[in-house]
């Protein structure tokens, strides 16, 4: 089964929807702070880097494979509630873990520093940040209902293909390792954007450590 899941995990893409600046949860100070994740993406937006790599068409068939699976879609007004209890939940699991949960609309963005998540220039997921993605993967297998994009990010050290060929990899080992953790593969979409969407300045070592990164878009799958 494992196996199979990988087949169709190896098939899916990613999107990475960009929304205004908003609020994120820091975990090292506790604290709600301006989302440099969402400027950085805001940016992206405003500057023509980003296009969605899925039309409408393969999104409604997605979700329509997902239905057929057994996941119910959410009634519109019910969304707000359910991508709320998701939210607080995360935040509790993820406190301390060095991953911040920001909330844009009715959407949840997970944002994974390389630092913590891999070795330098490896898409081998570091031992001791297994512990955060099955906690991860203990939420999104108990709220069905939603998408996962996962989508690998570097710096701008080194050439644009081989940023670009790590971004893959490293979104495809976390996504990969949630399927393991039963995670439904045909919810997952993955990507590699490479350092097409810096949120930091390149220039500094500060700033490259925080655009070496995966993120965890969770989407709510609505009733039409």
């Amino acid at each position: 089964m494992y196996r199979k899941n990988l087949r169709f995990l190896s098939l899916a893409l990613a999107v990475l929807f960009l929304i205004p600046a908003c609020t994120t949860f820091n975990p090292y100070t506790d604290e709600r702070q301006v989302s440099k994740v969402a400027i950085g993406a805001g940016v992206g937006a405003a500057g023509g880097a980003v296009v969605g790599l899925l039309t409408s068409d393969s999104k409604n068939r997605q979700r329509n494979a997902l239905i057929g699976a057994g996941i119910g879609a959410v009634a519109g007004g019910g969304v707000g509630y359910y991508m709320d209890v998701q939210e607080a939940k995360l935040r509790q699991r993820l406190r301390d873990s060095g991953v911040s949960v920001t909330r844009m609309g009715d959407q949840l963005l997970l944002n994974m520093p390389g630092n913590v998540t891999f070795a330098s220039n490896s898409a081998d997921i570091n031992a001791n940040f297994y512990e955060v993605l099955n906690s991860v993967a203990l939420v999104l297998n108990e709220y069905k209902s939603t998408t996962i994009d996962v989508v690998g990010h570097t710096d701008s050290t080194g050439s644009d293909a081989l940023n670009m060929q790590l971004s893959e990899r490293r979104a495809r080992s976390v996504a990969e390792y949630l399927v393991s953790q039963n995670v439904l593969a045909a919810r997952l979409l993955m990507a590699g954007r490479g350092p097409q969407e810096p949120i930091a300045s390149n220039a500094t070592p500060e700033g490259r450590s925080q655009n070496r990164r995966v993120t965890l878009q969770i989407n709510p799958v609505v009733q039409q």
